[in-house]
């Protein structure tokens, strides 16, 4: 399902090479699989998400994502390639002119989803996150706790084959927090592939799984 083999990460500057932000990243995650990414500020968990988001390709090294050569596909591969994961933004990404409903229906719509099919899924994934009486509001009218909350619908509701999800704990109380564990295990359940990274120790004492940790850019513990 994910495969990374000796892979490395560095921004431009201007027009040369920034220093290295990953390096020598090698691990691989089974289809199904699921895995607390770990690591201070810094370590990379956030360069390492947007790698497996294909926001960025690798600058050496091999990605390989639901069977496909991320090195070697296209640009219109990688957008296709792109809707089958879901991604929970540390910052949210909301986008300000539209509702709670119309954000988290976004994915479906640019999938081509009919509206009338997409209504009963959006509605029935936002009152799963508590936000059943916020349909109309817009992000500007939402706490950062409920912003993340429709952040993660938007996310889950195409029941992506890959959920990454950067930090989705931050903004929310430990009632919600562990709502949306029980909703990530669930789709884990399923069959869907996830990801978690966080700084959150005590949820990962509490849901224990295997560990990407991170320190330095680099990976000093997989599986």
């Amino acid at each position: 399902m994910i495969r990374l083999e000796s892979v490395g990460l560095h921004y431009a500057q201007g027009s040369t090479p920034g220093p290295d932000v990953l390096r020598d990243i090698t691990f691989v995650v089974p289809e199904g699989g699921f895995r607390w990414l770990l690591g201070p500020s810094g370590a990379g968990k956030s360069s390492l998400l947007r790698l497996l988001h294909l926001a960025v390709r690798p600058t050496s090294g091999r990605l390989a994502l639901l069977d496909v050569d991320i090195t070697l596909a296209s640009r219109r591969d990688l957008a296709l390639l792109r809707r089958r994961v879901g991604m929970v933004f540390q910052d949210f990404r909301l986008l300000p002119q539209l509702s709670a409903f119309d954000n988290v229906a976004l994915p479906l719509r640019l999938g081509g989803r009919a509206e009338a099919q997409l209504r009963a899924d959006v509605a029935e994934m936002l009152r799963w996150v508590g936000l059943g009486k916020k349909f109309d509001a817009s992000p500007a009218e939402l706490s950062g706790g409920e912003q993340q909350r429709v952040a993660i619908a938007r996310a889950v509701v195409a029941r992506p084959h890959v959920l990454l999800a950067d930090e989705p704990t931050g903004n929310l109380d430990d009632v919600q927090a562990e709502r949306l564990m029980i909703l990530l295990k669930e789709m884990n359940r399923l069959g869907t592939t996830v990801i978690v990274a966080t700084h959150n120790e005590a949820l990962v004492a509490r849901h224990p799984g295997q560990s990407l940790r991170l320190e330095h850019g680099r990976m000093i513990e997989h599986g």
